[in-house]
C-alpha cells in the first residue's frame, strides 16, 4: 500500500509542478509563457525576468516530470524545493501563511511533500527503484 499511495503523490504532485512549469515555459493551461511571466517577475524585483521565468518553468517542469517517474528523486526535490522556496520569499511570505491572502501555505505544503518523498524513498513503483 505504501508504494501505491507514493505513486498516487508523486503522480499527483508531479503533474501539477508539470503544469506550473508549461505555464512558464510555453504559456500553456492559461500562463503567460517567458515573456509574460518575465515581465510580471521584473515587475516585483527579480530581474532578468525572462531569464528567470525560464530557469523557474525548467525547475517545475524538468522536476516535476522527474518526481512523477520516480526518477532521481532526490534531484527532482532540489528543483523543485528551490521554485518553492523562491516562490515563499519572493511573492508569498509578504502575505502571511493561509493561501486566502495569496500567502505562503500552498508552497509550503509542496515543499513539504517533495522534501518528505525525497527523504523515504520514491517507492517501489518508480524508475528509481529500478536503478537501485
Amino acid at each position: 500500500m505504501m508504494a501505491a499511495g507514493l505513486l498516487i503523490i508523486r503522480l499527483v504532485v508531479g503533474l501539477l509542478f508539470i503544469g506550473h512549469g508549461a505555464q512558464k515555459l510555453f504559456g500553456w493551461f492559461g500562463g503567460y509563457g517567458p515573456k509574460g511571466t518575465g515581465g510580471w517577475m521584473e515587475s516585483i524585483g527579480i530581474k532578468p525576468g525572462v531569464l528567470m521565468a525560464v530557469l523557474a518553468g525548467l525547475m517545475e517542469f524538468i522536476g516535476g516530470i522527474l518526481f512523477a517517474l520516480g526518477l532521481l528523486t532526490p534531484l527532482a526535490a532540489l528543483l523543485l524545493t528551490l521554485a518553492m522556496l523562491g516562490a515563499i520569499v519572493k511573492v508569498h511570505i509578504r502575505n502571511g501563511l493561509w493561501s486566502t491572502a495569496n500567502g505562503f501555505e500552498y508552497p509550503l505544503v509542496l515543499l513539504v511533500v517533495v522534501i518528505g518523498v525525497a527523504m523515504i524513498g520514491a517507492g517501489a513503483y518508480s524508475l528509481d527503484s529500478l536503478i537501485n
